[in-house]
């Protein structure tokens, strides 16, 4: 149906243009999913671009032929091109906080496909539109089609991207990292959908992700992308038992794991060449354990290993079996008796004011009575889905947010209530890493400048010579070099943002560290450098780690304990061992059947849950849970459960397990 033909883009930059996708040919058949993986900068989200002829301002189609049906696309005028967009072929974009239109309501917006592409209008046009947020799990879709994208959490906006893709009923969709930003609940719904989907209309679908869960659960064929290259294609079954090429194996072997857990992770040494530096052999070869002479002179040809499996690549060696030593690091042996952070009852609740006197007619129970302990040098992980209040538990602890009630104590000392000089000296000990880099970091400032900050402010570094080199140490530590000093933000990636992010938490030496889902925006393989990083300071300097998250991989990689959010209480904590391998709380039964696993052996029937999270503005009597639990009683109606004991360590908040 897609047929991909030697395919160059490039960028101009100066009077150079540079190429970032360097003659890569691949098809997709009807009804076929396409995986396309890789890490950022890599030429993936410029290829479905290219498709489309969606290019920015500076983006040039250099070479190739893309035909869809036997029509030729890269030939079509401006205006034949724009009936196929949203009709024959539609893209499904990574940030929906950026595509969608700020000033146009969500009926708007899908609207305009059912208007121009379909001619429904009126009546018809609002039936369909309540249909599509139906399928793609938006409840109360009527009110939905009158609000604004502010309006709505990122999994929500996502979802309105899905359903406006989804509308004009195309033969190609496009999906470019289309689950990224949802929580493991509502990305097992967008999964089944789109291939639900997929199988009723025979819909081809090329799918760039780096989650290889997404990957094992959706993908027929995969195609490895490295520099703007395909290096390796395979059917799914072949990729995920016998991956030939380095660059595939080192992606598998930076997965965290439980498995893994007290190993350090192998990362992929340097980085992604630069365009304007791309080698003149194989583009992974100053990145690769089995580098040869060959390599570096001579660009490899494509072999076929299978039927159907290609790949591109000089050594024609195995998979080598891991026995685990070569990772091995030491784990410290730490006492998890005296909590260094300690929460007690702790309360957010935002009025909701209305009227011309802005009276206040009800609260937003964002935390509604959270207690939570860690100990110095473990790691705690939060997790839940979107909106449960597992950041507001964060902005709290660190005062950026004013607790309505409760205690928070760091070290035995009461931080709810301090100010000024007191509540400076307390923000010396503990840092956070936001979930979004590109929004936390400030744009007009270099990178040098953002780090140094801190140490100046809170006097952890005066002199500035030492301060300079401090900043250069911090940045190798993330894996970053030396000359993103003089840079801005806007200059890198997104998971390079992250590691200038973490770096700047880094700089004042904290005891605690509040990281909100500091990994949501990396690569795998950028993913264990950042884990490894963690890892390492918790073992050196015993740092302690509050770690919100919805991605449990890399909970049973690094927690020590786990918590469980929902409707901003603790539904159920205890060590990670028992949380996760027998989880009592139907919630997190749900939570855990949902997570998409990297193999093929993956059988596990997902748990799934109706409805959406209620509003924590008018929390459901009774258990906060039940509308949507699969095991409700008539008890669970009438009130909230008390805390149970199922060991000295695991604790549940349900009527089930009494």
């Amino acid at each position: 149906m897609l047929k991909i033909e030697n395919l160059r883009l490039g960028f101009t930059a100066g009077k150079k243009t540079l190429a970032a996708v360097d003659g890569i040919s691949f098809s997709i058949a009807q009804g076929e999913t396409f995986a396309l993986l890789g890490e950022s900068g890599c030429g993936k989200s410029a290829t479905a671009q290219g498709i489309m002829r969606l290019l920015p301002a500076a983006g040039r189609i250099l070479d190739g032929r893309v035909t869809l049906d036997g029509e030729e696309l890269l030939s079509l005028s401006e205006a034949d091109m724009r009936a196929w967009r949203g009709d024959r072929m539609a893209m499904i974009f990574q940030e929906p906080a950026t595509s969608l239109n700020p000033v146009l309501t969500v009926g708007r917006q899908i609207g305009e496909v059912l208007e121009r592409h379909l001619d429904l209008r009126g009546a018809a046009a609002t039936e369909r539109m309540v249909d599509l947020l139906r399928q793609v799990g938006i409840a109360d879709p009527e009110r939905r089609l009158t609000e604004y994208p502010f309006q709505l959490s990122g999994g929500m906006k996502q979802r309105v991207m899905i359903a406006i893709a989804l509308a004009g009923e195309p033969e190609l969709l496009i999906a470019d990292e289309p689950t990224t930003a949802l929580d493991v609940t509502v990305q097992a719904q967008i999964l089944d959908l789109l291939a639900k989907i997929q199988v009723d209309r025979g819909m081809g679908m090329l799918l760039i992700t780096h989650d290889l869960g997404v990957v094992a659960r959706m993908a027929h064929r995969i195609g490895v992308m490295y520099a703007g290259e395909l290096v390796e294609v395979a059917s799914r079954e072949e990729f995920f038992t016998q991956p030939r090429h380095p660059y595939t194996q080192a992606l598998f072997e930076a997965l965290p794991d439980i498995s893994r857990r007290g190993l350090k992770l192998t990362t992929i040494p340097g980085q992604v060449p630069s365009l304007a530096a791309m080698p003149s052999g194989c583009r992974f070869a100053d990145r690769c354990a089995h580098v040869m002479p060959v390599c570096r002179d001579v660009s490899p040809p494509w072999r076929e290993i299978a039927n159907g499996h290609t790949v591109r690549c000089h050594w024609q060696g195995k998979a080598v079996a891991d026995d685990g030593t070569r990772h091995a690091v030491t784990e410290l042996d730490i006492d998890p008796g005296k909590p260094f952070l300690q929460l007690t009852d702790l309360k957010v609740h935002f009025p909701i004011r209305k009227g011309f006197l802005q009276r206040t007619v009800g609260h937003v129970r964002a935390v509604d009575g959270v207690s939570l302990a860690i100990s110095a040098g473990r790691t705690l992980a939060l997790v839940g889905e979107s909106g449960c209040g597992k950041t507001t538990v964060g902005k709290a602890l660190l005062q950026l947010i004013q607790p309505t009630a409760g205690s928070a104590k760091l070290g035995g000392s009461e931080l709810v209530g301090l100010k000024g000089r007191r509540l400076r000296d307390a923000r010396r000990h503990m840092q956070m890493i936001f979930q979004d880099p590109f929004a936390s970091l400030n744009p007009r400032l270099r990178v040098g400048e953002i780090i140094a900050e801190g140490m100046g402010a809170l006097g952890v570094e005066t002199d500035p010579l030492a301060r300079v080199s401090a900043v250069a140490a911090l940045l190798q530590q993330v894996g970053l070099s030396d000359e993103a000093i003089d840079r801005y933000p806007h200059e890198f990636s997104g998971g390079q943002r992250q590691r200038i992010a973490i770096a700047r938490a880094l700089a004042v030496q904290p005891e605690l560290l509040i990281c909100d889902e500091p990994t949501s925006a990396l690569d795998v393989s950028v993913q264990a450098q950042i884990l490894n990083l963690l890892e390492k300071l918790q073992a050196e300097l015993g740092v302690a780690y509050l770690f919100i998250t919805h991605n449990f991989a890399v909970v049973e990689y690094l927690a020590h304990d786990v918590a469980v959010m929902y409707l901003g209480r603790i539904v159920e904590q205890g060590r990670a061992e028992e949380v996760l391998r027998s989880p009592r709380h139907p919630y997190t039964q749900a939570l855990l059947s949902a997570v998409p696993a990297p193999h093929l052996d993956s059988h596990a029937e997902v748990i799934r849950l109706p409805g959406e999270t209620p509003s924590p503005a008018n929390p459901p009597s009774g258990c906060h849970f039940h509308p949507r639990c699969p095991q409700a009683m008539d008890v669970c109606r009438l009130r909230y459960p008390n805390v149970t004991g199922v060991s000295g360590t695991h604790t549940v908040g349900c009527h089930l397990a009494g």
